[in-house]
């Protein structure tokens, strides 16, 4: 029972980085030439998210992350309350 649960939690965990992994250093270095042809703000794409974009990112990543774990709590805590009545 434990070891799925932190199996769940390792691949929350490990999407959740990989997305912003991506996004931090793939959109805000590796991808910035290509993504410098569009703007917002009036700000070159690739500029924005390796200044701010990433960053916005992680906080709602954070907020996600949250949301899912009490889900996950939840769906073990109800299991294994049902282990304990048997």
């Amino acid at each position: 029972m434990h070891k799925d649960y932190w199996r769940a939690n390792l691949k929350i965990l490990i999407i959740l980085l990989s997305i912003w992994f991506l996004v931090s250093f793939g959109f805000g270095i590796i991808f910035s030439d290509f993504l410098d042809q569009y703007q917002i703000g009036g700000f070159k794409l690739g500029f924005w998210f390796a200044q701010q974009g990433s960053i916005y990112l992680f906080v709602v990543l954070i907020f996600i992350y949250v949301y899912l774990m009490n889900k996950l709590d939840k769906k073990y805590k109800d299991h294994n309350d049902e282990e304990d009545k048997h």
